[in-house]
């Protein structure tokens, strides 16, 4: 598949369907505590991780004189997160800072960025959902991130969430939060976790239709012959 038959693939696949093919592939550490959709009825975005590390404030590295630099690694991911990919920011966690505001949200919507996750929050969390920009943090908090943080570097290995992101691997969110795949397993997860949709919406449509639970979930070898009838006879 390509990038764009990969998106399309995984915007039908739940980040829940994703853990599970991810976990019987022996890979357990991918869902993310903390970040969350940011506006109610966010759809499902997919994409390749672009990163963004900050690192522990210290006074002689930020305060509100470098916000005039141009070549913070904050600005440039603004500028440099390829259209189609999303932004993961490393902020380690910070409760009381924001990731990015308003402005530089607008900025990646316009420039077709997929999304942010962020393990921070945003501020001007108003201004960030009227910008139509998909976001996944912990929520809204005032202070900017220079209150608390050092600037850091872009496209390297991060840990946001107590998940670890490369740059490439990619990235799932939806209203379970979001889920990072490897990138060597992408195309394998993204197959067969659409037949494990399938799967499940027979299975979900033999439960509203009376079925019992032994049996059906999971299915037994009568019910496994069913599905495969059933789906030769849909098309899936």
């Amino acid at each position: 598949m390509n990038q764009d038959q990969l998106v399309a693939t995984l915007k039908r696949v739940s980040t829940a369907t994703l853990t599970m093919q991810l976990l019987k592939r022996g890979i357990r550490q991918v869902w993310m505590f903390g970040p969350k959709p940011l506006s109610d009825g966010q759809e499902r975005i997919a994409g390749p991780a672009f990163t963004l590390r900050f690192i522990p404030g210290r006074e002689d590295l930020s305060g509100p004189e470098i916000l005039k630099r141009t070549d913070l690694a904050q600005r440039r991911a603004i500028e440099e997160c390829p259209p189609g990919h999303i932004l993961v920011v490393d902020c380690l966690g910070l409760a009381d800072g924001a990731a990015i505001g308003d402005i530089l949200a607008t900025r990646m919507q316009v420039r077709g960025v997929a999304g942010m996750v962020s393990d921070a929050c945003v501020r001007d969390a108003d201004g960030v959902k009227a910008s139509g920009l998909p976001v996944w943090c912990p929520g809204a908090a005032a202070p900017a991130s220079v209150a608390s943080l050092s600037d850091g570097d872009l496209n390297v290995p991060i840990g946001c969430g107590g998940v670890a992101v490369i740059p490439g691997d990619w990235v799932v969110c939806d209203n379970d939060g979001v889920v990072v795949i490897p990138q060597a397993l992408v195309q394998e997860v993204a197959e067969g976790g659409l037949e494990q949709e399938l799967h499940e919406q027979f299975i979900l449509q033999q439960v509203k239709d009376g079925a019992k639970i032994p049996g059906t979930y999971p299915p037994n070898a009568d019910n496994l012959a069913k599905y495969q009838e059933w789906k030769a006879k849909t098309g899936g």
